[in-house]
């Protein structure tokens, strides 16, 4: 299978789209068919053997559309400059036939008198020179219509350009000057709009991609920095970023000392402390000191242009209500096409007025335009994965926003999800008459020349209390179990509880109290000296800060169930989600393990949200409804892998995530309300002969227009 994308000229409509989907999707060799509106393209996958894109590029310039390749690892533009110019035309054209409309109907006021025109009066008692008018109005209106419904009929698909183009001659047939100009012109304003609308929110995904300059400043040979394209610079190179610059590449830090606000990537405004060997992102602006970083990816292949990437492609990845919409108007339109014609001729052989039923007919087929019922949902969606994207929360489609507003159940992994994942010392109890500072003096003597993680831990406790470490000799790890050394001339060790029995035998007291504590959850550090225990610590997991108010917010937004998935003990574990405010733990499993609580879940919740570190928890992950990867920034395989990805360590986004949801699954739902109900009403008025071309085409603008900026709404922030 191979796969290319087209840069589609002229798609400004969800109709455009589902057209796209159709023409292509039933030529032969072809096994998906991903049209993108925002992104004006259509990505296809094919089998070369079959079909070659030329055939394709043929197949769509019938539509009336016109297509050329595009690299289909490129990031998401803003608006061209072609683009821009099309759109100030259809600006102009929809202003001069505006002009040419209002001058029209004045001159047909003024001869024939405003009762006449008013009531639509017989075609010879309209002015030859308001028909001239009306004639330039329709043109100006018509420019970018007729081409397009040329089109159409020579495909025999009757599509809205057809829809409106028979209504348009139709009211000239029977003498409708007036109402055949306005129908032209308002269509015509109502696609512009339109188009800028749909320009607004690609602009908004654009502007993900060039949040990073478009210019490095690099160091060569000489050490001299000189300004290049960002897309010359080669991984290994090291750039210069001074204070007040965006970094222009994502790489890590050579030299020098600052902090960068990362809330491109991130969400999170308050900057972060970078040194040497730190990783920065391309898009984030150091706010002090002079930076000199040293490349890791390609300017296409920084984090901020995936994201940029990711987001535009998902909204090609259709949610369940848009698939609900496009299965409706695919069944919509031709009923009402049938209908129109019924009523064309019907009703005449019934009670007579051939031309007032054809008016009425000419009506219904202008609300017959499917399109602002069509674009009611991807608009909206499209809307909500930008706002997200800003917010440091990477949703990968349409669907998977869909799904978080209505679940009702979310699983947690436990270490570096529901916790910081770095052991904290939490307690240090002497024994045996030691104080806590001999404790702590003898792990840290020893515990300072090993690098595992509960040793660093101690390490770092003992140093923040200004503890001293005194010299060491005969050091020996005992692996898995602890380590020896002789201090002043003293034997002393640091291990596990095992270690300790084997170093003094049993100390009832000590194991009564080691016990005691690791009921509690944790690790224990047992110290001694000689051959009797000096003391203990206790090293936890800690909670992040923002895991119990989560957990509370996530059960007030509505999820029923929230559960712990972790193969950590079962006593740490209980003491974590007990902390946390959870429903239920389910301790020591392995990934296979989790992978069944998952499907058991999905089972009795329908749906589950899987909530994981995107790596030691994939398996898990992928079998959840909605898997969602913690603090990927950087990282391309979570991004690759997730469904969902949290670009900062913060729970506290899916509260804000899954409200964010909620609240546009309720536009969509009033987008979708409002225009069938438009629909509706104009539907019932041109069957009992009551409807107006003007107002059926004003009334489908103006739904159109609601839809858009009702879902343009979601850009701003959220409320519950």
């Amino acid at each position: 299978m191979t796969r290319v994308r087209f840069e589609i000229e002229g798609m400004d409509c969800s109709d455009e789209a589902i057209l796209l989907r159709k023409i292509l999707g039933d030529l032969k060799g072809v096994s998906d068919v991903a049209p993108n509106v925002l992104d004006r393209s259509v990505a296809v996958e094919f089998r070369e053997a079959e079909i070659e894109p030329a055939e394709m590029v043929r197949a769509i310039e019938r539509t009336g559309m016109r297509a050329t390749t595009r690299d289909p690892e490129r990031a998401p533009a803003a608006v061209t400059p072609d683009e821009s110019k099309s759109a100030k035309r259809r600006a102009i054209l929809s202003i001069a036939g505006a002009g040419f409309l209002l001058l029209a109907f004045v001159m047909h006021a003024f001869v024939a008198g405003v009762r006449e025109t008013l009531l639509g009066g017989e075609g010879a008692s309209v002015p030859l020179v308001s028909r001239v008018l009306y004639v330039g109005a329709i043109v100006c209106g018509g420019w970018f219509v007729l081409p397009r419904a040329y089109a159409g009929i020579r495909s025999l698909r009757a599509d809205m350009y057809v829809l409106m183009t028979v209504a348009v001659v139709g009211a000239v047939a029977i003498g409708e000057w007036l109402e055949a100009a306005t129908v032209t012109v308002l269509f015509s304003t109502s696609l512009a709009l339109e188009a800028w609308t749909v320009g607004r929110a690609r602009n908004a995904i654009g502007a993900l991609a060039v949040l990073a300059p478009q210019r490095a400043r690099v160091l060569r040979d000489n050490q001299q920095d000189e300004f290049v394209t960002v897309e010359s610079v080669a991984i290994g190179e090291r750039v210069l970023v001074k204070t007040g610059e965006q970094i222009p590449l994502d790489g890590r830090i050579v030299s020098g000392e600052s902090t960068v606000n990362e809330a491109p990537i991130t969400g999170e405004s308050i900057p972060v402390a970078k040194t040497p060997g730190d990783g920065v992102l391309a898009g984030t602006l150091n706010h002090e000191g002079v930076l000199e970083v040293e490349v890791e990816k390609l300017a296409g292949d920084s984090t901020l242009a995936r994201v940029a990437k990711l987001v535009a492609e998902a909204q090609a990845k259709r949610s369940p209500s848009e698939r609900w919409v496009e299965k409706f108007a695919s069944v919509y339109t031709p009923v009402v096409l049938i209908l129109a014609l019924l009523l064309a001729t019907v009703p005449p052989l019934v009670v007579g007025d051939f031309r007032k039923w054809l008016y009425e007919a000419l009506s219904l087929l202008v609300i017959a335009c499917p399109c602002a019922l069509v674009i009611s949902t991807p608009v909206s969606m499209v809307a909500a994965l930008v706002a997200a994207a800003k917010r440091g929360v990477l949703v990968k489609g349409a669907e998977f926003l869909e799904l978080l507003a209505g679940v009702k159940a979310m699983a947690f992994d436990k270490t570096g999800t529901l916790t910081v994942g770095k052991p904290q010392v939490g307690e240090v109890s002497p024994l045996a008459g030691h104080s806590q500072s001999e404790v702590l003096e003898i792990a840290l003597a020893i515990e300072r020349r090993s690098e595992h993680p509960l040793a660093q831990a101690i390490v770092g406790h003992a140093e923040e209390l200004g503890v001293r470490a005194s010299p060491v000799d005969d050091y020996v790890a005992v692996g898995g179990k602890g380590a020896t050394a002789k201090r002043r001339g003293l034997p002393v060790w640091v291990g596990s509880a095992k270690f300790a029995r084997e170093m003094t035998g049993d100390e009832p007291e000590r194991d009564r109290l080691v016990a005691d504590r690791s009921s509690k959850g944790g690790s224990v550090v047992l110290v001694g000296e000689k051959n009797h225990t000096c003391g203990f610590i206790l090293l936890r997991d800690k909670l992040r800060p923002e895991t119990a108010s989560t957990i509370r917010e996530l059960r007030e937004s509505g999820v029923q169930r929230l559960v712990m998935l972790t193969g950590d003990n079962s006593a740490t574990a209980k003491a974590i989600g007990a902390e946390s405010g959870l429903d239920e733990v389910r301790a020591e499993l392995l990934p296979a393990d989790k992978v069944e609580q998952i499907e058991g879940m999905v089972t009795e919740f329908g749906s589950v949200v899987m909530v994981g570190d995107g790596v030691n928890d994939a398996p898990a992950l992928a079998r959840a409804t909605v898997g969602i990867a913690m603090g990927v920034g950087g990282s391309a395989s979570a991004l690759e892998t997730a469904d969902v990805a949290l670009m900062k360590d913060d729970l506290s986004k899916l509260p804000w995530l899954r409200l964010h949801a909620k609240r546009t699954l309720r536009v969509v739902r009033q987008n979708i309300t409002a225009a069938l109900i438009v629909k509706a009403v104009f539907v019932v008025l041109a069957l009992t002969g009551h409807a107006t071309l003007w107002a059926a085409i004003a009334a489908d603008m103006g739904v159109s227009l609601a839809v858009v900026f009702n879902a343009l709404r979601l850009l701003g922030p959220v409320r519950a």
